[in-house]
């Protein structure tokens, strides 16, 4: 079959499906035209590819643009329950560090994981006209990341012997494990609300979230200081603060879905259906999970390693500013990545193959411009970036060594997170889990331990070998990305979402 009879053949059911129910007043009809322009053949190229970067530019700008303000917010409230329990004393500091880079990172790894995979089906349906899929996708990821906090309940009453079997003690064990008990109600906020932001993104509506999250940030503080100083809840009111900040986000946002006309076709109300599917729904998930928690577990793993080196003060002290550096710099990726996701699963549930691709490239392109622009921002402040975080000569001088490989590390970044962005967009994260597993776990790790222990490299050491898995993790998804056939991916999403809808008869035929 050629592929424009296929094309044909695929736009039929979407125009089928499509005919039950009015577009939303948000659809974006601009995905059409994109496809138009790029397969027009009386256009010039020079001209048509100037035209279609025009059309892809604003619409990432739209996406990506709110979604590194809200991963930003997100961060600045974590960090801002931080400060207050350094008011507190410096066992609390230390208790809500631990407790926050301990239990709180894993259990946000993972939750927001097991989210990215309605994230790819949301995408898909809308981009394919299937707008009363989106509504039931949201309830069966919100049934499987509620059952998901069960667990982590558990493992929060638990922190403190969690914690002092792996070594901390007793007494920072103790603390840490009171500020968790504050965190639990945010489990099942996190549950709520990954589903709910990703159902918002693959509709392309990103800026609520940002407004609300930016109101909910001031409110935060304010409800912060007031529990922890006017009602003397201490430290655990530091992380009852955060929870609650949290389930006002959940809870707008919510209201919003319900109060706005533009959902009128994606939200129908509660559904039966989704209760069906639950088992694969929780399969996938889990798969989205385990991708994104190896990629945010991975640098972790350095500082712990780091830990045993020579001189564990000072080496902490200067991989601590650069991973800081690292983490606030990767919200700009991190925003490109939903960007992309969005683009990739709306373009290909849409039956755009062109369109897809070419977003791709926009994304990477765009991604890797701000990721130099930053790498050599780093290298020309090498020998004073330190001093925003400590007045330390010695740390300094250490950062000023790392500094090349905080560089290198940006660049790869303003790669690796837009290709695991077109992971979740197409479906890919098994996959993908499968290749983090060899080149993060098999290949980086032990070959950092043995740059840096065996032959006393250190840090840079430890780190040299974190940076080449990452290194030939992205030239494998460089590949496969740029090997994909993009027709191809149009017609397993077509698939995939009739398996959801609990379809029996193929949509495709050879």
């Amino acid at each position: 079959m050629r592929k424009s009879d296929l094309q044909e053949e695929l736009h039929r059911p979407i125009l089928a499906a499509a005919s039950s129910s009015e577009p939303p007043p948000n659809h974006d009809e601009e995905g059409s035209e994109l496809e138009k322009v790029l397969t027009d053949t009386r256009i010039p190229m020079l001209k048509k590819m100037r035209r279609a970067s025009w059309m892809e530019f604003k619409r990432l700008l739209y996406l990506a643009a709110p979604a590194i303000f809200v991963y930003t917010i997100n961060n600045g409230m974590s960090l801002s329950t931080r400060v207050f329990a350094g008011h507190l004393g410096n066992t609390d500091l230390a208790a809500a560090s631990l407790g926050n880079g301990g239990i709180q990172v894993f259990s946000y790894g993972l939750m927001l994981g097991m989210g990215s995979a309605v994230e790819t089906l949301c995408g898909q349906a809308y981009g394919a006209q299937r707008y009363n899929m989106l509504g039931i996708y949201l309830q069966r990821a919100m049934i499987v990341l509620t059952a998901t906090a069960i667990p982590l309940t558990i493992l929060s009453i638990f922190s403190k012997q969690f914690l002092v079997m792996l070594g901390e003690s007793t007494v920072v064990a103790a603390a840490a494990a009171v500020y968790v008990y504050g965190l639990i109600p945010q489990l099942y906020a996190y549950a709520l609300n990954f589903p709910i932001q990703k159902f918002l993104q693959a509709q392309s509506v990103v800026r609520p979230s940002a407004y609300i999250s930016a109101i909910t940030l001031a409110i935060h503080v304010v409800l912060s200081w007031a529990i922890v100083f006017k009602l003397g809840l201490g430290l655990l009111g530091t992380s009852l603060a955060l929870s609650i900040s949290w389930w006002i986000i959940v809870v707008a946002q919510f209201v919003y879905i319900l109060c706005s006309s533009r959902f009128k076709c994606t939200w129908t109300g509660f559904s039966p259906m989704a209760l069906h599917g639950l088992w694969d729904f929780f399969r996938l998930s889990i798969a989205s999970a385990i991708m994104l928690c190896l990629e945010t577990w991975y640098y972790q793993v350095l500082v712990l390693i780091a830990g045993l080196l020579k001189d564990p003060e000072l080496t902490l002290d200067s991989l601590s500013v650069c991973m800081t550096i690292l983490g606030a710099l990767l919200m700009v990726h991190i925003g490109f990545n939903a960007a992309v996701s969005v683009r990739v699963s709306n373009e290909v549930g849409r039956g755009n193959p062109k369109s897809a691709a070419f977003s791709v490239i926009m994304v990477t392109s765009l991604s890797v411009i701000f990721a130099i622009i930053e790498a050599v921002a780093v290298l020309s402040l090498r020998h004073v970036i330190s001093y925003a975080f400590t007045s330390g000569e010695a740390v300094a001088n250490a950062v000023s060594e790392l500094c090349p490989l905080l560089a290198l590390s940006l660049i790869l970044n303003g790669i690796q997170p837009v290709l695991s962005g077109v992971a979740v967009g197409c479906g890919w994260q098994k996959f993908v889990a499968y290749v983090n597993v060899g080149c993060y776990y098999i290949i980086g790790v032990p070959l950092g331990c043995i740059l840096g222990f065996g032959f006393d490299l250190g840090a840079k050491g430890i780190w040299s070998g974190m940076v080449a898995g990452t290194a030939i993790q992205t030239l494998i998804l460089s590949w496969i990305t740029v090997r994909t056939d993009w027709v191809k991916e149009v017609e397993k999403a077509k698939m995939r979402l009739d398996k959801w809808e609990d379809k029996k008869k193929p949509l495709f035929k050879s």
